[in-house]
């Protein structure tokens, strides 16, 4: 204990992938979402939304308050009360065996698995609605995302086009 009666933080283990919940994105996830963005540097949203925007943007919120949950599907990991991670996917309408897929961990649990227990889950969901293969773009500076993605699809061969390096991703994911 310190003076104050606070223990130090560095002997207390960080919350465990075990404590995360994951479950659908609900109508009731836009204060969460608003809220993650206090747990998000402003990497971590640049490279998810590809803008300096200093906060998850109004208009992905009210994006995921419109979820179909067929078409359009996202999916939360939970630590407490609070999201630690959003997952969603957007089917293609010119070609409805493909969707974009995009991740968003908070950077208290980046590289702790969170990003890919989502889309673990996620996957299933989209090929039992006949999504066969995702879509993503990455910036290429993103090490976690690309390292992510090439263990999930190690033969998965990316396009690059304006910093951002575009894949096709079948699925199953890996394991």
């Amino acid at each position: 204990m310190t003076k104050l009666g606070v223990r130090p933080t560095a002997h207390l283990a960080p919350p465990a992938l075990e404590d995360v919940r994951i479950r659908p994105y609900g109508i009731t996830d836009g204060p969460r979402l608003r809220r993650m963005s206090e747990r998000l540097s402003k990497t971590s949203l640049y490279t998810r939304f590809f803008s300096g925007t200093p906060h998850i943007p109004e208009h992905y919120v009210r994006l995921l308050e419109r979820l179909d949950h067929w078409d359009r599907e996202a999916l939360v990991a939970l630590d407490g009360d609070e999201i630690a991670g959003v997952a969603e996917y957007s089917r293609d309408r010119r070609r409805p065996w493909s969707a974009d897929l995009a991740v968003l961990v908070t950077d208290p649990w980046q590289r702790r698995g969170v990003g890919s227990a989502l889309v673990r889950c996620l996957a299933p969901l989209a090929a039992r609605r006949g999504i066969t293969e995702f879509e993503a773009d990455v910036i290429l500076g993103n090490r976690d995302a690309l390292r992510f993605v090439r263990h999930g699809w190690p033969a998965a061969h990316a396009s690059n086009a304006d910093g951002a390096a575009h894949f096709r991703l079948p699925l199953p994911v890996r394991a």
